[in-house]
């Protein structure tokens, strides 16, 4: 029973990350003015390709056999490392911010050298700029989760969680406005969402993760999808959970993980939701000019951190 809540922590985010990305999806359609398809249609695509013949390219080695099984496995490793059902997570005590960040740049590498690993040019384009790209928004995304940590005097983000809990006055503290700022950039970066890459592109030349996926078939590719959606999934909930926390279980038994999925699912949605609408409006940018952008993050992130020593939120 102790390790229950890890198991129905990976379940619910395994399971429901196709979900939500059809919900995102219909979203952006109904916004739009256009029909959409139904909100199971990534698992049924997920699923389809499972069944699919698997065609590699020849000469291909080991690395871009094995990269979407780095990627999936990293992705669900990280699943419970975030505060998302539960504060007291077994071995949440193991593991911090740092942790968080390795294995998602452990994912990231790996499939970026599996499609280098397929020689194809699209493949080395894809790869060269996701890499510039992480390169840019791993620093962001320590910076404004370490501006959290500093309150709590801990990088494990199950401590910083907790310290939001216990005094809600945080929510709504500069620290907390200037790193929601900046992680909600990284969340668009790492998830390859709309200004930074457009997911459902179809010219090559502005792919940026989509590129390094073109030479994969059949499970090889289910993989990437579904792990490509779980770290959207992944990092809404994180971004909830660090900053408004309310509803998140404080024990593992049974009635509160059940609370705790139903309030996670409804800030996911809400998240989920300001997301869809928000990439309405919202055209892709020049590959110059994602730098610029990420480098924006970076700075709310370092404002972040001072304004965590100068206005705390907390007495000292």
């Amino acid at each position: 029973m102790i390790y229950l809540a890890i198991v129905l922590q990976i379940a619910v985010i395994a399971f429901s990350a196709p979900l939500f990305v059809g919900i995102l999806v219909w979203i952006k359609s109904r916004a739009e003015g256009r029909r959409s398809p139904n909100i199971l249609q990534p698992w049924r695509e997920i699923r389809k390709l499972f069944y699919k013949q698997v065609l590699d390219p020849s000469d291909v080695g080991i690395m871009f056999r094995i990269a979407p099984l780095v990627l999936f496995a990293s992705t669900a490793t990280t699943v419970i490392m975030v505060p998302l059902l539960t504060t007291e997570l077994p071995l949440h005590t193991s593991f911090d911010l740092f942790w968080l960040v390795g294995f998602f740049l452990l994912g990231t590498i790996a499939l970026a050298l599996g499609s280098l690993d397929g020689a194809t040019v699209f493949g080395g384009i894809g790869a060269s700029r996701e890499l510039m790209v992480v390169a840019l928004l791993e620093p962001s995304m320590l910076m404004a989760v370490f501006a959290l940590s500093i309150r709590a005097n801990s990088t494990n983000l199950f401590a910083i969680a907790n310290m939001t809990l216990a005094h809600p006055a945080l929510i709504s503290s500069p620290a907390s406005v200037l790193s929601f700022a900046s992680l909600s950039i990284v969340l668009l970066a790492e998830s390859g969402r709309l200004p930074i890459d457009n997911p459902t592109t179809h010219l090559e030349l502005t792919m940026i993760h989509e590129a390094m996926t073109l030479e994969y078939s059949g499970y090889r590719l289910a993989l990437v999808k579904w792990a490509s959606a779980m770290r959207l999934v992944l990092l809404l909930g994180l971004i909830a959970n660090l900053f408004v926390p309310i509803g998140i279980a404080v024990t593992d038994n049974l009635g509160s993980l059940a609370l705790g999925i139903i309030a996670l699912a409804l800030k996911i949605s809400l998240l989920i939701a300001v997301l869809g609408i928000g990439e309405v409006f919202l055209a892709k940018i020049r590959l110059f000019r994602v730098p610029e952008l990420l480098g924006g993050s970076f700075v709310l992130g370092l404002l972040a951190v001072t304004a965590s020593y100068y206005f705390p939120g907390i007495a000292r």
